[in-house]
């Protein structure tokens, strides 16, 4: 709707992860990096903890795109909230087990054992890549554990990333489940941007839609952005495309700081440290920021 009036050859903040959009501050290129030698070393199990819209499932893709053409098989969990059986069953199509394995364990681990050898004799490599794994259960955790378990005498058969929320570092901690975290052999944080990684961010997005972010929005205006978002780069999509539709309706460019304000007050989105009535609220739709319930996350 407002793309031809800012210059723009597409939407440039759709909640999708689309690797095209991946904005790679340090912290965003250390954890790429992290998944791509988790996935590509067999190192066993591999972490990666951030907040809800940090980019966490952006990275993924990314890591997974840039793996296609190695011989890799990566089976990506995005749901992973499954029974025992329906977890072994979506494992066993995504491996290409034969029919039937998942109905008997034994088969399912022996099948399972054939098929990630005979892909590394070919000198290809396995993984299975779980989003939102804060939200696995407790069996589920320990299935896991003993699937990263497959190996050879030198190495790991196959590598298990499990992505999530800071729960999940909460529950590593639990004492049920000290097996499962002595076997994290790679561990990175996504923390928030800061507010000059904030600007580059929407900065980017502009670019790779094909227009310029200073005709677009003003220097106050991505300050507010920064304020109001908390650094969350999903929130900070949220504000931007809602303030370039509210912009294009004003006739307004370049965008700046009282369109935005107007934006976060739609979304309930009120400026950080604030107390009282000006607690960090939410609504429907909107991405929560650190201390709020989470949703999915991906940006």
């Amino acid at each position: 709707m407002y793309e031809r009036y800012y210059g723009l050859r597409e939407r440039p903040f759709d909640l999708t992860p689309d690797p095209r959009y991946l904005f790679l501050s340090e912290k965003h290129r250390e954890a790429l990096s992290h998944l791509h030698y988790g996935i590509a070393g067999r190192k066993g199990i591999t972490v990666l903890i951030g907040e809800a819209g940090t980019g966490k499932t952006t990275l993924l893709h990314a890591a997974l795109e840039q793996r296609r053409d190695a011989n890799t098989c990566a089976v990506y969990l995005s749901n992973p909230l499954l029974s025992r059986n329906e977890f072994f069953e979506f494992v066993a199509w995504g491996f290409g087990l034969d029919a039937g394995t998942a109905t008997s364990k034994t088969r399912f681990v022996l099948e399972l054992t054939r098929t990630l050898a005979a892909r590394r004799e070919a000198g290809g490599t396995a993984a299975l890549v779980i989003d939102e794994a804060q939200c696995l259960s407790y069996e589920l955790m320990e299935e896991i554990r003993l699937l990263a378990n497959i190996e050879t005498a030198a190495d790991k058969l196959m590598t298990v990333v499990m992505v999530g929320q800071p729960e999940l570092a909460d529950r590593l901690n639990e004492s049920s489940l000290r097996q499962l975290k002595q076997r994290v052999a790679l561990r990175c944080s996504l923390p928030a941007l800061d507010g000059m990684e904030t600007a580059a961010y929407v900065s980017n997005r502009i670019a790779v839609a094909g227009g310029q972010s200073d005709q677009i929005f003003t220097a106050a205006a991505l300050d507010t952005i920064f304020e109001r978002s908390r650094g969350i780069p999903r929130t900070v999509s949220v504000i931007c495309d809602n303030a370039l539709l509210t912009g294009f309706a004003a006739d307004e460019r370049p965008i700046g700081r009282d369109t935005i304000l107007e934006v976060c007050r739609d979304f309930d989105l009120r400026e950080a440290g604030a107390a009282g009535e000006d607690e960090p609220g939410l609504s429907p739709g909107v991405t929560p920021v650190p201390g709020t319930p989470r949703t999915s996350s991906f940006f």
